[in-house]
């Protein structure tokens, strides 16, 4: 199975979205450095507003990963789903960290709020996209499931600050009291987006025996 898997590096590699995902990292670096181009010094809620929505931007980008015009002409491979899609993860992962340090190093320092719970809500978005991808593959024929996660995401971002009960806030800003506790609600949503992911890895029982 090992050397299975390493044989499916390069023609997964070949097979990645790679304009989607090379598109939305320009744009956030190009959004995160905004105030450095334009001299501007904002005040901390404006830089946590641009870099909640660089997050956005990424997660746009990622709900793309998935993405696989070859879909049913792969599904006999001796791999399984949950192992191709990690591997394309694994692929992209090293890139997406590097463009994430490099937009939060581009922010305006005396203005950006704590660098790991933004990593921590980013890190939310984009396995939200993924989690997204996963349960369209899962539930459906599509190969091509971006275009519909990227609605979900969008609809998301305007929908979830309007919704979420007080109790319950996410979005807050970084001088708030309830900025701690948000994070915590952060980490359990990854944790049960990520889990969603899981669940949603493996091709349906029903699916893989109406294959054989």
């Amino acid at each position: 199975m090992r050397g299975v898997t390493r044989a499916l590096v390069v023609p997964v590699w070949r097979t990645l979205p790679w304009p989607a995902l090379a598109a939305a990292a320009a744009l956030g670096l190009l959004v995160a450095s905004v105030p450095a181009l334009t001299g501007a010094e904002p005040a901390p809620w404006q830089t946590l507003v641009l870099l909640r929505g660089v997050a956005l931007i990424g997660g746009l980008g990622l709900a793309f990963l998935l993405d696989d015009p070859a879909r049913h002409l792969t599904k006999p491979v001796p791999v399984r789903r949950p192992l191709r899609q990690a591997l394309r993860v694994a692929l992209v992962a090293p890139f997406a960290a590097l463009w994430w340090t490099a937009v939060l190093l581009v922010a305006p320092a005396a203005s950006r709020p704590p660098a790991g719970d933004l990593t921590l809500e980013a890190a939310a978005v984009g396995v939200l996209a993924l989690a997204g991808a996963a349960t369209a593959i899962r539930l459906t024929d599509e190969a091509r499931p971006g275009p519909a996660v990227v609605a979900v995401l969008l609809t998301a971002a305007v929908a979830a600050p309007l919704l979420t009960p007080e109790g319950w806030a996410l979005f807050v800003p970084a001088e708030d009291p309830r900025w701690p506790p948000a994070h915590d609600r952060w980490a359990v949503l990854l944790a049960a987006l990520a889990a969603a992911w899981a669940v949603c890895g493996p091709e349906p029982v029903g699916r893989r025996r109406g294959r054989g």
